[in-house]
């Protein structure tokens, strides 16, 4: 089988829940997602370990787990700190495999709306192997170094608005 060859995230987007309750995955991260599954449309999704938002990825994240647990622990050893490898391992592990359409149109499972805080609008914001699903509110109150995030999700809400009042 031929490796998959690792995808990034980066950049913004931004989604209203729509009528029938979905969210849309942008065109970005959508393709980098469909890649990262050879093709599969298939978003997974977990709550961030530190941040009231959510984690979003492709299947090919998974095979990095194992060698990411390694170097958290070795990193902890190192600095003497503990390490609870069974609850790291359940916070990668335990992610949803949500599918999606050619349209990037998902259906949030019901736990993630709390897990993430999100209710009818959600902001996606680029993080390297992952990115993040941000409640535009929960976002707004986070302090230095989130400035560009913010002002992007702010910028793109109003686009949306704009967007929807055309319709």
């Amino acid at each position: 089988m031929e490796a998959v060859k690792p995808v990034t995230f980066s950049g913004q987007g931004f989604s209203l829940l729509g009528e029938k309750g979905r969210f849309v995955l942008p065109p970005d991260f959508r393709k980098a997602v469909r890649d990262s599954g050879q093709g599969e449309r298939i978003l997974c999704l977990a709550k961030h370990p530190r941040w009231k938002c959510l984690t979003g990825f492709g299947l090919s994240r998974v095979d990095e787990f194992e060698s990411e647990l390694d170097r958290e622990e070795d990193v902890a050893l190192e600095r003497g700190l503990d390490f609870d490898r069974e609850e790291r391992a359940q916070q990668l592990y335990g992610f949803a495999k949500v599918p999606f359409d050619d349209s990037g149109r998902f259906i949030l499972p019901d736990r993630y709306f709390r897990l993430g805080g999100l209710s009818d609008a959600a902001f996606f914001q680029g993080g390297g192997k992952q990115f993040t699903i941000w409640n535009p509110a929960e976002l707004a109150q986070l302090g230095s170094g989130w400035e560009d995030a913010q002002e992007a999700c702010l910028d793109l809400a109003a686009q949306a608005a704009t967007a929807k009042g055309r319709k």
